[in-house]
């Protein structure tokens, strides 16, 4: 093997110890804020931050998004397995140039918030949820919600006006 392609490789796994520090620094402000809003708002009542408009209100979650597939922990532990095999296989198949590094930031995202979500679950059986916005009564949410939610935004704007065929072409490829 070349200095060339020994430099590459190396430059591959830097990405790769870089996506998984990442993912783990999310995962852990996730749990932090969950396990502070157990600590201080479970069997409280909610802190309001803006009257009428944004609260801190706990919530146990056993569904998904808006509620949906209540008590479904098994479909939830498959989907997370299938999220992970998903990421892992589009990680290592993305070029490690800086054209995608927003999609390799957006997977590690949804990677932290898959499991942000998926460690409630299995601690707890339900996910901590507390982030209200009362002004439009939007679903109680949390970080790691936050997480997938604006990264599937982000892949989305990224893929009407920045990607090009071609990138994805090359993608699968490889």
């Amino acid at each position: 093997m070349d200095t060339k392609n020994i430099i590459n490789q190396n430059g591959r796994y830097i990405h790769y110890l870089a996506a998984v520090v990442g993912s783990a620094i999310l995962l852990l402000l996730d749990q932090y804020t969950k396990h502070l809003v157990l600590d201080r708002l479970k069997d409280h009542p909610p802190v309001i931050l803006w009257k009428g408009v944004f609260q801190l209100e706990y919530l146990e979650n056993r569904g998904a998004a808006f509620g949906l597939f209540q008590n479904q922990r098994v479909f939830f532990f498959a989907s997370v397995i299938v999220i992970t095999a998903v990421i892992l296989w589009f990680y290592l198949r993305v070029p490690m140039e800086r054209r995608f590094l927003p999609l390799r930031i957006c997977a590690v995202f949804v990677m932290a918030g898959a499991w942000g979500n998926c460690i409630d679950r299995i601690t707890l059986n339900y996910v901590v949820d507390f982030l209200y916005f009362k002004l439009i009564d939007f679903p109680i949410f949390n970080v790691a919600d936050i997480y997938v939610t604006v990264a599937a935004f982000a892949v989305a704007i990224l893929i009407c006006f920045y990607y090009k065929d071609g990138d994805f072409e090359r993608i699968m490829r490889r």
